[in-house]
């Protein structure tokens, strides 16, 4: 037996977006925001990408969206790859979701509160432990509550997360552990069989279930970021050889910087190149010439670019 990796983007719509997922989201939601109390009745799921648009802004990425019985928002997102502005997108995700919840007229307590549920397979918080973090708005100082704090984000880290099967104890264990490890099972353990969802969970994830085109799609996802993350590797262990070297005559602290800047250019590269095709060696070194900054909002920017104009135009605009 054999189970789609729950980490890639359509293996985790399916599983946790289809219309045969609203139990198994439930069971879900409840473990990841509310330690497996039963807080969580009753939900609809939606389609992320039916919302109203706001002209000239960008699309929302989502993989699952839902709203619970009580009219709060859900929005989930699973990333794999540590890509540049992967915070700031977090956030206007966030945001987004809470302000197209208004038509024009509406009035303002109609708004519900939203929660973003971010689940990186990457460190989000280096030097943190803590497998899951909450973020909410509080006084910097003392720390009490803003009054309408209505916009919650959740981040579950699950390189940090380290358990074995035998020590799977809550419902929040078990729904990480079936992220992080079903792709390398080959039967469905004791242990998560207890959970009806997450029985429910391994047979949708069960490759035998899913038609030849659901297999091919899945593959070149898989394959994209297999290629990505041997992109992101490379690039930055080429950055900091680089930038050690340069360190050695400059300052290891500047040299290590100027690794990282050109690991991410790299990345941005390799990014642009899958987006929009061939890129000229010019443009190439225009891009790894930018600095940090400059990376973070072309790696930002990119996300709306559809050809390679789109990248000559915002080089143009920077005047680089």
């Amino acid at each position: 037996m054999r189970f789609i990796n729950p980490k890639i983007d359509f293996a985790f719509k399916k599983i946790f977006g289809s219309n045969e997922s609203r139990e198994i989201l439930i069971s879900f939601l409840n473990a990841m925001l509310y330690a497996g109390e039963s807080v969580i009745e009753d939900l609809e799921i939606i389609d992320p990408y039916l919302s109203a648009q706001i002209f000239g802004r960008k699309d929302s990425y989502l993989d699952v969206k839902a709203t619970i019985n009580d009219g709060r928002i859900v929005i989930i997102e699973m990333q794999v790859l540590n890509v540049p502005a992967f915070g700031k997108r977090v956030l206007y995700n966030a945001a987004k979701t809470y302000a197209l919840q208004l038509n024009r007229g509406d009035r303002y307590y109609r708004l519900r509160q939203v929660i973003a549920l971010n689940i990186t397979d990457f460190e989000m918080f280096p030097g943190q432990s803590e497998v899951i973090s909450r973020f909410a708005f509080k006084e910097t100082q003392r720390l009490f509550d803003y009054p309408d704090s209505e916009i919650e984000l959740v981040f579950i880290e699950l390189p940090k997360f380290n358990k074995e099967l035998s020590e799977l104890v809550t419902l929040t264990d078990k729904w990480i552990y079936f992220l992080k490890n079903t792709s390398n099972l080959e039967t469905v353990p004791e242990t998560m069989s207890t959970v009806p969802e997450i029985e429910r969970a391994f047979q949708i994830a069960n490759d035998t279930n899913m038609n030849q085109k659901e297999l091919d799609e899945l593959q070149n996802q898989e394959f994209w970021i297999q290629d990505q993350q041997g992109a992101i590797d490379l690039g930055i262990q080429q950055g900091i050889e680089q930038g050690i070297e340069q360190g050695i005559q400059q300052g290891m602290q500047q040299g290590i910087e100027q690794g990282i800047q050109q690991g991410k250019a790299a990345l941005i590269v390799r990014q642009m190149m899958r987006l929009v095709g061939e890129i000229s060696p010019d443009i190439q070194t225009r891009i790894r010439e930018l600095n940090l900054e400059e990376l973070e909002n072309l790696g930002e920017a990119m996300l709306d670019f559809t050809s390679i104009s789109d990248l000559l135009t915002w080089l143009q605009e920077h005047s680089v």
